[in-house]
């Protein structure tokens, strides 16, 4: 965290010495939820995936992957784990982890600096939005349009909505929220938000939904009480799906007394 520090602070000093820090958009934000993934203390058998990270770093330590009690993690030659109960406690008060789409899995703190353009900084905007926004909204911010084709190949359209009125509304007091639904879907885990509205499906179980005004820790499942709107919901996902070519879970067949492992990291 320290040698990203200098290194952000680098960067900022070098915008200012051009005279383009106050017209510069910098954007930060933190990872998706706290990781239940387990690592062994050698860190996997052989060619497990893990041992993918066990690089060199730029002094030319070597990085040796798994959670070996004997020494403690954070130095620059360890990567480990810290597995459920960490997890757990790094999402509190919201469920479920990395990979999940509940409220655990997928939230994140947002911050964005930009002197010149927005209206009144320090405000605090609640309303939720995704990463694919942030694409939308600066080619918004720059004035150019997103293009339908590259090299002769026609583009998808984007899936993101521009947030930029909220930077430059002083009056937004949470009233400018997306005006499109919130889709996810990850190793089949499935959500939509819309408004106060979250329906989420854990994969294998059914679905639940949330008022999440009331129930941001999604504890009150009223999915029994909203039977048409959870329909309607449902239908906005699978159309989605269907149009960005979401692929069925699990993409290949499990195999007869195996578990589908994504679902259970902490067993790795």
């Amino acid at each position: 965290i320290d040698i990203m520090d200098q290194g952000i602070g680098r960067i900022v000093q070098t915008l200012k010495d051009c005279d383009v820090y106050d017209n510069t958009i910098i954007i930060f934000l933190s990872d998706n939820g706290g990781c239940a993934e387990f690592l062994r203390e050698d860190g996997g058998e052989g060619d497990s995936w893990c041992e993918n990270y066990a690089t060199v770093s730029s002094d030319g330590t070597l990085t040796k992957v798994g959670n070996n009690p004997k020494v403690n993690p954070g130095d620059r030659s360890t990567f480990m784990s810290y597995d459920l109960p960490w997890a757990n406690a790094s999402n509190t008060p919201f469920r479920l982890f990395k990979s999940w789409v509940h409220e655990g899995g997928i939230s994140t703190p947002f911050l964005i600096h930009w002197p010149r353009h927005i209206e009144s900084p320090g405000r605090i905007h609640h309303n939720p939005w995704i990463m694919l926004d942030i694409v939308a909204t600066i080619y918004e911010a720059a004035g150019v349009e997103y293009p339908s084709h590259h090299k002769n190949q026609k583009l998808p359209l984007l899936e993101g909505e521009s947030f930029l009125n909220v930077l430059q509304n002083s009056d937004d007091n949470n009233i400018l929220e997306r005006q499109s639904p919130i889709f996810w879907e990850h190793q089949g885990n499935r959500a939509v938000r819309l408004g106060r509205w979250k329906l989420v499906n854990r994969h294998g179980d059914e679905w639940e939904l949330y008022n999440m005004d009331d129930d941001r820790t999604e504890l009150n499942n009223l999915a029994n009480e909203e039977k048409d709107r959870v329909k309607a919901m449902i239908k906005m996902w699978e159309e989605w799906a269907e149009r960005c070519e979401i692929e069925s879970w699990p993409l290949n067949p499990i195999e007869e007394g195996e578990r589908d492992w994504a679902h259970y990291p902490w067993l790795w």
